[in-house]
């Protein structure tokens, strides 16, 4: 089904990864891209459990927007073991204009793709989505 504000679709497989990673756990992240020409949104790369969250935040360009969901294991203040699944809006300053519009308008629709999104963050550089800041939005 096309995205009313933006025109664009989500592929299916970006909601079959999706519940793979809530379900079995089977990826540490996914990253989704925007197909201009498909006028899509698609998976682009899964992050293996065995993973980090370095390889997570590498995964994602330097000048170019994306989507990425990521599955933060942690463990409480009262020493149990917890996890969250984060929604991150990449969207760099030094990316296109018109790809940044296209992906700000298409994000609230993608998220409502994927349930069970349980926090979300928008960065526009590295250091808005360092582990640290992450890891204090899971407690």
């Amino acid at each position: 089904m096309a995205n009313s504000a933006s025109g664009l679709a989500v592929n299916d497989e970006c909601k079959f990864k999706f519940r793979e990673l809530k379900a079995r756990r089977g990826f540490r992240f996914i990253v989704f891209k925007i197909d201009d020409k498909a006028m899509e949104i698609k998976v682009e790369r899964l992050g293996e459990t065995a993973e980090g969250y370095e390889d997570f935040a590498a995964s994602l360009p330097a000048d170019e927007c994306r989507y990425a969901v990521y599955d933060l294991d942690f463990v409480t203040d009262e020493n149990c073991q917890k996890s969250k699944i984060f929604f991150f809006s990449w969207s760099p300053d030094t990316a296109r204009t018109r790809s940044k519009m296209l992906y700000a308008s298409s994000k609230d629709r993608f998220r409502r793709e994927l349930d069970g999104i349980q926090c979300e963050i928008q960065a526009t550089d590295p250091s808005e989505m360092s582990l640290d800041i992450i890891r204090a939005r899971a407690h």
